[in-house]
């Protein structure tokens, strides 16, 4: 403590006003109220400490008690929405890992821009939160309109195939909007607040982070790698999975009979009594 008032007598009590040597709105000035309400209630139980410190203190626990609570239902949510959807599990889990990883990346380049590039002191309690809402909600979306559209291509032409056409066919759309949303997501840069500055900025990054590199590169990769094991447990991952083995026994030959692809002349060199 830098200094203490004279006690202000009063009907519910006496009251100190209490001066901190730290700055009142620094972390490290923060981290002070849980002792000194240790202290307080320490001399006695209906002892409180307020003011601006302790009240921020309050907020920026609050709200990460949301952040606990809130994130996960909204995960929980979305993956139900998605499995619905799609009729599988293992491709909404992937999905809703591309938007975490999608979320993380935005924070983390968003923070450090804001530290080594504007010179903020820092970013409000309430960021993480609205940013995942905004991010996971767009993301979602575009998940939603690429991944039905190659269902509807995979029934028809295999996982492989219906991935293609459908990133062909939403490609442009998928771009298009995430322009949009990221240039209005900018405008709020222009405002004479920080932490709507900051908002505007984590989200417009990360909608286009979104944009071109998890959902057009990302998702479309680790679908394709997988393949029809995507779908699982639908019935067009049964299918795929036949359509998959029966290509492979198409491909190799029987026997006694030459390889489509290799010349009579090899193969005949091949027999025990052919020519070497």
């Amino acid at each position: 403590m830098a200094a203490v008032g004279p006690p202000e007598l009063g009907s519910p009590g006496a009251r100190f006003a209490l001066t901190l040597t730290a700055d009142p709105y620094s972390t490290q000035a923060e981290n002070l109220v849980p002792g000194l309400r240790a202290v307080a209630h320490a001399a006695s139980p209906t002892a409180l400490v307020g003011g601006p410190t302790a009240q921020q203190k309050d907020f920026d626990t609050a709200a990460a008690h949301d952040n606990r609570l809130i994130v996960p239902i909204v995960l929980a949510l979305v993956f139900v929405i998605l499995a619905l959807l799609l009729r599988a599990v293992t491709l909404p889990l992937l999905l809703i890992g591309t938007v975490i990883l999608s979320f993380g990346a935005a924070l983390g380049i968003s923070s450090a821009v804001f530290d080594h590039l504007f010179g903020y002191p820092g970013e409000p309690s309430t960021l993480p939160l609205l940013a995942f809402i905004f991010l996971v909600a767009l993301g979602v979306d575009y998940n939603i309109f690429l991944m039905a559209r190659a269902r509807e291509e995979a029934l028809r032409h295999g996982t492989r195939d219906g991935m293609l056409r459908g990133l062909a066919v939403t490609g442009g759309v998928i771009t298009s909007a995430g322009i949009v949303l990221a240039g209005t997501f900018t405008m709020l840069a222009t405002l004479p607040l920080k932490t709507l500055t900051e908002l505007g900025f984590t989200i417009a990054f990360g909608v286009l982070l979104d944009t071109f590199i998890v959902r057009s590169v990302l998702v479309s990769a680790l679908v394709l790698d997988i393949g029809p094991r995507v779908w699982w447990p639908s019935a067009l991952a049964r299918k795929e999975e036949t359509r998959y083995r029966r290509r492979e026994a198409d491909s190799v030959p029987r026997t006694g009979e030459r390889h489509p692809e290799r010349p009579a002349a090899l193969a005949a060199s091949d027999t025990p009594d052919g020519p070497h």
